[in-house]
């Protein structure tokens, strides 16, 4: 299958510790991967880096065959334009665990805002796209409401329509439930069963093993900074051959 990102020997540091060390990755286009491993094992700073919010120290990243950040010119590599990465990070969602929505905007006006401005979509048609993701992720009567009026829940499956809204390629989550009450996490976990049966790229970054193994195509353990094992969920969670997963996963599950 045709992959969606290739990752190949990326290193990240900061200062004297080395994050991410030397990942050649493949992700699958219109596949569902879940990134599960301990903290501090590179799994937020490898998403990070696939956009380009990290930039990383050495490697290479194509997203849809195109290199991020940079353009080739014969054996060298030419940093893009602040103006030509910001259309690469457009077919790019991002998903964060602290939801980054402007607080002075309502829901409507923070799902629009990108659209118009990025996509130069008038509004008329902004607004009948975000009304339609509002219905999708089961909020259509908070369009006028401010985030602080909202729960975490509703924050998440806002900041998820509000990706949407852009129209990507690739989504990538950031353990998308882990500032949520446990009792909002059901409800995000739902939106993002719904929007993989529509075929969407998704990496997701998550500590929630039982959402990983019902959702996930394929499932990738990181530790130390590096891909220790993947696999089809079910065959990874039920019998992990390499020790550290066996170990991360007996103190987990």
């Amino acid at each position: 299958m045709k992959p969606m990102v290739s990752i190949r020997g990326l290193n990240k540091s900061f200062g004297a510790l080395h994050v991410l060390k030397d990942i050649d990755v493949d992700f699958a286009k219109g596949q569902v991967t879940c990134v599960i491993g301990p903290s501090g094992s590179g799994k937020s700073t490898m998403l990070r880096c696939i956009n380009r919010l990290e930039i990383p120290d050495s490697g290479l990243i194509l997203v849809a065959d195109a290199l991020m950040g940079y353009q080739q010119e014969g054996r060298n590599f030419r940093e893009l334009s602040s103006s030509r990465l910001a259309e690469q990070r457009a077919k790019i969602g991002m998903v964060f665990q602290h939801f980054n929505l402007f607080p002075h905007l309502t829901v409507l006006q923070n799902i629009i805002e990108a659209p118009m401005r990025v996509l130069r979509i008038k509004k008329a048609e902004a607004m009948a796209d975000a009304f339609r993701l509002l219905e999708q992720v089961g909020l259509v009567d908070k369009a006028g409401s401010y985030p602080d009026t909202l729960s975490g829940g509703q924050m998440q499956r806002i900041a998820i329509a509000r990706a949407l809204a852009m129209k990507p390629e690739l989504i990538l989550f950031d353990e998308p439930t882990s500032a949520l009450d446990p009792e909002k996490v059901g409800e995000v976990l739902d939106v993002l069963r719904d929007l993989a049966r529509t075929g969407m790229t998704m990496i997701i970054v998550t500590h929630e093993i039982a959402f990983a193994r019902d959702i996930a195509d394929d499932l990738i353990f990181m530790a130390d900074g590096k891909v220790v094992e993947r696999g089809v969920p079910t065959t990874l969670l039920d019998h992990a051959t390499h020790p550290r997963t066996r170990e991360f996963l007996s103190l987990v599950l």
